[in-house]
């Protein structure tokens, strides 16, 4: 997603992706001091380094992803594109090549957790590799994820209303447990039953990226109301939508309006609100949320590559 107007596409990805190559093909020749397992590692995995071997990873940081969870994701990788039959050097290989993913995030933001940036379909802005924030992201998602942890303190799910009144519940609980004894053996038998207490670091960490997808959800569903309201054929999964290409220049009008409609409203002002009204026992206990920045939504309407 490209919110501010430009020649062409920027791509972080990419961007992330040769960053990654260039590191790696120095380890592989020796250049940087790596010990000779790591240099076997860099030799096996350039051939496989790519846009979609960082994206999720790319994708997730701002999420918060741990180093086991990028190791996985790479992994997922190169297993995929049946890279590195031996399930042993591809797990060795996996690690290197998350700690070097991680390693060009830092490389080109100074600090993935520190940059200033919008999270989601409103969400990352990357322009000429340089970020371009109307929120700060580490602000936003530290008092999500403290708000959340505030509702899983108390044992109870989080629960929150999207722009367009529908109901959201985190159904992270711990599960309950009974022993079925027969003549033969035991059995366990897990079951959820609403019954039990939430499971907090779950509540607390899934709750970020959870909201934010409501909001492209929302973003979405205006779309397809709009689009439906004038005759177009709408298609979406996520933050992707079809119409037919005669369509398409209409298409991108809605959908830069509807944007500019969900992400022009106070947001986190409203969510605040509505978590006090569903958790009147909390209300008083939850920070304001951070200041807006300066980004010009209106801008939005002119960028080519908003949605490409």
């Amino acid at each position: 997603v490209n919110l501010l107007p430009g020649d062409k596409p920027a791509d972080v990805y990419t961007g992330v992706a040769d960053m990654v190559r260039k590191r790696v093909a120095a380890d592989a020749e020796g250049l940087t001091g790596k010990s000779p397992k790591e240099v076997e590692y860099a030799r096996t995995l350039l051939p496989h380094v790519d846009r979609k071997l960082v994206k999720q990873t790319v994708m997730t940081s701002v999420y918060g992803v741990t180093f086991v969870g990028a190791r996985q994701q790479i992994q997922n990788r190169l297993k995929e594109r049946g890279a590195i039959p031996d399930e042993s050097l591809r797990y060795m290989v996996a690690c290197y090549g998350a700690r070097s993913t991680l390693q060009g995030l830092n490389d080109m933001f100074g600090n993935a957790r520190q940059v200033s940036r919008v999270v989601g379909t409103a969400l990352v802005v990357f322009r000429a590799m340089d970020c371009v924030a109307c929120l700060r992201m580490e602000e936003v998602m530290e008092w999500l994820a403290e708000t959340a942890n505030i509702v899983a303190a108390t044992g109870d799910t989080v629960r929150w209303r999207t722009p367009l009144g529908l109901p959201v519940v985190q159904p992270y609980q711990k599960r309950g447990k009974k022993t079925v004894r027969t003549l033969m053996q035991n059995f366990i038998i897990t079951y959820d039953d609403g019954e039990h207490p939430s499971v907090k670091q779950k509540q607390k960490s899934a709750f970020p990226p959870n909201y934010i997808h409501s909001l492209d959800s929302t973003h979405m569903m205006k779309t397809a109301i709009d689009c439906h309201a004038v005759g177009l054929s709408f298609a979406g999964v996520h933050d992707s939508f079809w119409t037919h290409a005669g369509t398409t220049p209409e298409m991108n009008r809605i959908l830069r309006e509807k944007f500019i409609e969900v992400h022009d409203a106070p947001l986190l002002d409203m969510l605040k609100e509505g978590l006090e009204k569903d958790y009147p026992n909390l209300k008083g206990g939850f920070a304001d949320p951070p200041s807006l920045g300066t980004l010009d939504l209106q801008r939005v309407v002119d960028s080519a590559y908003f949605f490409s």
